[in-house]
């Protein structure tokens, strides 16, 4: 379809759509499709004895071509602030590496990382309890209609989950569930549409995977900003009331000897803040790292 030619259909109408955003954030194409989706299907079911082709006619003619709509969801898009307000890049060449303490994304990931092993028990557990007992049951008629719920439920837990990473990464995601179905719709489109909709296997994908993925951001922030923490306040302390007795290296005699020196106290502590500097920028970066996995896994385009 030419730029130049009206759609004539719903589906060609969001194709434009799509293509008109294209560039932006993956939530916000998700969300401007969903409810451009709702809008038609709604023009037409109040209209039933038109042709589609003249609905969407109607419909470009009172609320505009996709580019139009485009431009109005990126403006609005602009307009509304985000979790995280942007850095401006003068202060980031002015603070460099140290930067990073006063950045509200890496709290946020922080938080994330710290939340993602409760998270990721409840997922996996879910997951895994719900189809294996509806693959049990599949012989008896609980099976089907149980498995189909699981399916559901996985939905509406991948947009809570996105909601979360939203909220803490600073990610966009989706902020309304799919578009619902039409009210003429028979229940068997409904779990086709369900079953063929990719977005409902790949968000199960997301969920399994937060297991793993949990217990290795939960076990890295806790160790992480312990060690770093625990070495800088220990140096500290010792060199205050002159005890390193907390310190001990003794299969290292240099650095033994080194801990009861104010000197090596001194670097002691200094190293100890390096790596929390260290661990919160790698927190960032698993913050911005599980992001692009949470769009890849759980936006529905």
């Amino acid at each position: 379809m030419t730029p130049d030619r009206r759609p004539e259909t719903v589906r060609a109408y969001l194709d434009a759509l799509r293509r008109a955003l294209k560039g932006a954030p993956a939530g916000l194409i998700a969300d401007a499709l969903a409810d451009t989706e709702d809008h038609l299907n709604n023009e037409i079911s109040h209209n039933p004895d038109l042709p589609e082709s003249l609905i969407l006619a109607s419909v470009i003619d009172i609320y505009g071509t996709p580019q139009e709509i485009a431009e109005e969801y990126r403006d609005m898009e602009a307009t509304i602030g985000g979790p995280f307000p942007k850095t401006e890049p003068s202060q980031e060449r002015r603070y460099g590496f140290f930067n990073v303490i006063s950045d509200t994304r890496t709290y946020g990931a922080l938080l994330y990382m710290l939340l993602s092993l409760v998270t990721g028990i409840v997922y996996f557990t879910f997951v895994v309890t719900g189809m294996s007992l509806s693959l049990g049951l599949m012989i008896t008629i609980i099976g089907i209609p149980l498995a189909l719920v699981v399916l559901g439920m996985s939905r509406l837990f991948a947009h809570v989950e996105g909601r979360i990473v939203e909220g803490l990464l600073g990610v966009r995601m989706p902020r309304r569930l799919p578009p619902a179905t039409q009210a003429d719709e028979t229940i068997w489109s409904r779990i086709k549409d369900v079953v063929s909709d990719i977005r409902t296997w790949s968000s199960m994908l997301y969920m399994l995977l937060m297991l793993p993925l949990g217990i290795v951001y939960f076990t890295f922030a806790v160790t992480g900003l312990s060690l770093s923490l625990g070495v800088t306040a220990v140096s500290i302390y010792g060199l205050v009331t002159n005890d390193a007795s907390h310190m001990r290296f003794d299969g290292v005699p240099w650095m033994q000897h080194l801990v009861h020196t104010a000197p090596g106290l001194i670097l002691f502590a200094l190293a100890g803040l390096l790596l929390f500097f260290l661990v919160l920028h790698m927190a960032r970066g698993i913050g911005w790292l599980h992001g692009k996995i949470a769009e890849l896994l759980l936006v529905r385009l």
